[in-house]
């Protein structure tokens, strides 16, 4: 199981880290929402879980929801700025389809 993240990525996530003090890492993960099913979640983790799992990516350690494990195994985290606008991108092995505005994600029910 991996989930990776760009350089990009890994930087803003250091600056959220060194902000916050105190946080165990970032938590990634997804929750159901919008038109497609799933939506992508970042924040700060507070602390690890016995149901978690934790990667390492050069320093930063992403904590992850054993059960949305299969949703996104496989994931590229990116952090892309345009204009104006700076948000994590996603890239899901998993996703088989996204709605029209990019903020949701569905996934084959059989995997």
């Amino acid at each position: 199981m991996t989930i990776q993240l760009t350089t990009a990525a890994r930087d803003r996530m250091r600056d959220f880290l060194a902000r916050s003090g105190a946080a165990a890492g970032v938590r990634f993960g997804i929750r159901r929402t919008g038109c497609s099913g799933f939506g992508y979640t970042v924040d700060l983790a507070e602390s690890v879980g016995e149901n978690d799992h934790v990667f390492d990516d050069d320093g930063v350690r992403l904590v992850v929801d054993a059960k949305w494990l299969p949703f996104i195994d496989g994931t590229e985290i990116d952090y892309q700025r345009q204009g104006l606008n700076a948000n994590f991108v996603f890239r899901n092995p998993n996703a088989t389809g996204e709605c029209g505005c990019g903020e949701s994600f569905t996934v084959d029910p059989a995997a």
